[in-house]
């Protein structure tokens, strides 16, 4: 697969832009500020209807409009096909597909496949367990679409289960003196939150099954291979870790670890995280009574805190270098190179699914190569060099190296020139 043209109105900081591109690598280049990731942005969106920048669809529409407007076309194997997507700011969002007429804009998941690896993807190791659980249900809609609906299932079911608890709490409830009817509510929210749970888990846990080969390859490939780049899933049904930290803020088990300005370990021994139990062999139904005891068993904690305890939205990837936490304990450097392991192995996954001829998924690399070393640009270059179409952003076109040698589209205020 790869974008041949893409257009913009009133999205960020252009009024109007469109760019013509072509397969192999086109590097965009020019001074920070200026637009670079701007295009990136609306290229990534396309394919998760999400920013890897904000959390909102608000600031994406340039300042004093009402609406912007994605148009691409992309050619994958054969077959043409023109997707667009309109950003509403007081309406839901809408989309097109080869000019037909509207439809939700989840109708077009799918169509445009990217993996874009950003600076910011370095909170993937150093973030809090939203990002990872993030990174993996966002990859989970581009491999396959129908997890949208699995996601928005769970978000609907926490929500309205959280709103129940969070009223019991006002009313200073307890477990002796909540009534029969709200008992008996409660019961019924933990059903659907067993079911839906599960689908989710089950989703990411086979995911992560399809990705573990691909990270430790592309870690042991961008660095000296001394470590092992592992990933483990921790579940808040999983009895053989310890238990989540039922603080909102998600914190993980290693956030007492302190560390330098530049991430380095500050000293001690290497804590050794657990394997913990692995989930991926039970079905749906046996992981949905998993969660169904859980639920029971921490009913009371839940009633006293007013939020759901138990679930997806409080599991961990925890990524290990050998057997100790990356998080708190890899170097700048090397948290750089298991994000980049993150973002390659999902190019992988991706590039595996063969459903459908030319398929592969759009890489983006956006500002990366000032961050590396020669000796790690240079690797890098020759991993990404095998997609079809690969976009790279860079303030000065001689952070990109030879490897990658390509077309070169410079970007402009308010614009580019080809």
């Amino acid at each position: 697969m790869y974008l041949e043209h893409l257009s913009l109105t009133d999205f960020r900081s252009y009024a109007q832009v469109d760019l013509t591109l072509a397969p192999g690598v086109t590097v965009l280049v020019g001074s920070n500020g200026l637009g670079k990731t701007n295009l990136v942005e609306a290229i990534g969106y396309l394919a998760t209807l999400s920013s890897h920048r904000v959390s909102q669809d608000g600031p994406l529409l340039r300042f004093g409009t009402e609406v912007a407007l994605i148009r691409a076309q992309l050619v994958r194997g054969e077959q043409k096909v023109m997707v667009e997507v309109e950003i509403n700011a007081t309406r839901a969002n809408r989309a097109r597909i080869n000019r037909a007429n509207p439809v939700r804009a989840r109708e077009i998941l799918g169509l445009c496949r990217t993996v874009l690896f950003a600076p910011e993807d370095l909170a993937l190791v150093k973030g809090d367990p939203g990002n990872r659980r993030r990174f993996l249900d966002d990859l989970l809609v581009v491999l396959l679409p129908k997890h949208v609906g699995t996601r928005s299932d769970y978000d609907k079911v926490l929500k309205q289960r959280n709103a129940l608890l969070k009223s019991a709490r006002s009313q200073h409830f307890s477990r002796s003196g909540v009534s029969e009817s709200h008992l008996a509510t409660l019961d019924v929210w933990d059903q659907h939150m067993a079911v839906a749970a599960a689908k989710l888990l089950e989703a990411r846990l086979e995911l992560l099954n399809r990705l573990r080969p691909h990270l430790a390859e592309a870690y042991a490939q961008l660095t000296d291979g001394s470590k092992v780049l592992r990933a483990l899933y921790r579940s808040s049904i999983d009895q053989q870790v310890p238990a989540a930290d039922p603080e909102p803020a998600y914190r993980d088990m290693h956030d007492a670890v302190s560390s330098d300005a530049f991430g380095e370990p500050s000293g001690g021994a290497l804590p050794e995280v657990p394997d913990g139990e692995d989930l991926s062999l039970y079905s749906v139904e046996e992981l949905a009574q998993r969660y169904r005891e859980e639920l029971v068993a921490s009913r009371t904690r839940e009633l006293e805190r007013g939020m759901s305890l138990v679930g997806p939205h409080r599991d961990e990837l925890d990524l290990l270098l050998g057997n100790a936490p990356a998080r708190g304990y890899a170097s700048h450097g090397e948290s750089w190179s298991i994000a980049l392991a993150l973002r390659l192995a999902s190019f992988h996954v991706l590039d595996e699914d063969k459903h459908v001829a030319g398929n592969q998924p759009i890489l983006i690399l956006d500002d990366v190569f000032a961050e590396l070393d020669a000796h790690r640009r240079r690797k890098l270059a020759l991993m990404v060099a095998v997609a079809e179409q690969v976009l790279v952003t860079a303030a000065v076109g001689e952070d990109i190296p030879e490897e990658l040698s390509g077309s070169t589209v410079k970007v402009i205020p308010g614009g580019v020139i080809l």
